[in-house]
């Protein structure tokens, strides 16, 4: 995909840290947007679905 602008749509967050933007959608409307590593520190919902898919424990509180 090197020199082309690409749309990936997925529920695939294994693949969301090679993008160079991520837009996090909820029930179809935009509501983060960034690169991976500002949207985990964040801790917003693409901080939540990541920790999620990776086995990890939310936070609490």
């Amino acid at each position: 995909m090197s020199g082309r602008s690409t749309v990936l749509i997925t529920h695939d967050l294994q693949l969301a840290p090679d993008a160079d933007r991520i837009l996090v959608l909820d029930r179809g409307r935009p509501v983060e947007s960034g690169r991976h590593a500002e949207l985990l520190a964040r801790a917003g919902t693409y901080a939540h679905l990541h920790r999620s898919t990776a086995g990890q424990p939310a936070p609490v509180g």
